[in-house]
């Protein structure tokens, strides 16, 4: 596996280094949600126009880690132009992603993966995800290894939520 961890590295520092949709809309019309981790710094602020039930343009800006600056590029390339409702499953796929066990991520080495131990007591199994659906959003599947990181990835995606959700945007 160090080839695809390789390739999600690449992705993860090319959307810091480039990120997609970067910028505000005006707001009003469109949506305005602010996101801050204490934990890391990271600020986020998601401009969103919506039109016909269709998330039709999106912004990211703000300040943070390479982890929640790739993020918010990452979903902002992943949502824009979808219906709500996809919006929606697409930001609890990754949220699910987000919250699986360590050991059940593929095997990259005696560090994790296969060779960790299976037993995780009482824990109920996650749903299983199609990682190769969520093309290159699953580059941060690996953060679920430092849960520290772990709000970082997510900053942007809760933000988007909120920001929906305030709006009262159909779920």
């Amino acid at each position: 596996m160090p080839g695809l961890e390789d390739l999600y590295r690449e992705i993860i520092l090319d959307h810091y280094r480039s990120p997609r949709n970067r910028g505000e809309l005006e707001s009003p019309p469109a949506l305005r949600a602010e996101g801050f981790n204490p934990l890391c710094g990271d600020e986020v602020v998601v401009t969103a126009r919506i039109e016909d039930g269709v998330l039709a343009d999106i912004k990211i800006a703000g300040t943070g880690c390479s982890i929640s600056q790739s993020s918010a590029s990452l979903m902002s390339a992943a949502v824009k132009g979808r219906p709500l409702a996809e919006v929606r499953d697409v930001i609890a796929t990754f949220k699910r992603m987000m919250s699986i066990h360590e050991s059940t991520l593929p095997s990259d080495g005696p560090s994790g993966g296969e060779d960790a131990p299976a037993d995780h007591g009482d824990e109920v199994e996650p749903e299983a995800i199609d990682v190769e659906a969520l093309g290159e959003l699953a580059a941060l599947q690996g953060v679920v290894k430092f849960p520290v990181r772990i709000k970082c990835a997510t900053l942007s995606w809760n933000t988007l939520a909120q920001g929906l959700d305030e709006a009262g945007a159909p779920a």
